[in-house]
């Protein structure tokens, strides 16, 4: 589906409104593209929003625990065992006892869940580093910036409108 922005002349005025249009495209293009994965793999989108918490905390190499999942998903503790249970049923993540501290639990994706992620998200990543090809150096780190900036401005507005 083309939403007609990618075609739009570089002459436009990048208005506050047309950042926030194109922010919001992009967040409902990205959503679908997610649940396609879901639905192919009988995920709910908490499921797959968790194993992206869970993913990321990884590759940052600070293992996730349930409560910290709780809290990055603002799920109360039986939804998140909830999330847990099914992930675990489906084969996509285990628990395992933190090696440094056998009181604390850490959740690890299985590397068959890995490999199943990867072969539906790979060719959206190649085809993003397509698109940016002609990016120089500055323009990547004005829209990391940007994107940085939209993220952080997003978490403290949610913050504030939590009950």
């Amino acid at each position: 589906m083309t939403t007609g922005t990618e075609d739009a002349d570089d002459t436009e005025a990048v208005t506050d409104d047309l950042l926030v249009l194109l922010l919001r495209q992009l967040t409902v293009e990205s959503d679908r593209f997610a649940e396609m994965f879901g639905e192919s793999h009988g995920l709910h989108r908490t499921d797959l929003n968790a194993l992206a918490v869970i993913m990321d905390a990884a590759r940052m190499g600070d293992p996730m625990s349930p409560s910290r999942l709780a809290s990055a998903l603002h799920l109360s503790a039986s939804a998140t065992t909830a999330v847990l249970d099914r992930l675990e049923r489906a084969g996509h993540l285990y628990r395992d006892r933190s090696s440094t501290d056998r009181r604390k639990v850490e959740l690890r994706m299985h590397d068959q869940a890995r490999r199943i992620g990867a072969e539906f998200f790979q060719p959206l990543g190649q085809r993003y580093a397509e698109a940016w090809r002609d990016m120089g150096e500055d323009e990547r780190r004005a829209v990391a910036r940007f994107l940085r900036s939209s993220i952080a401005a997003t978490v403290e507005v949610r913050g504030r409108l939590a009950p």
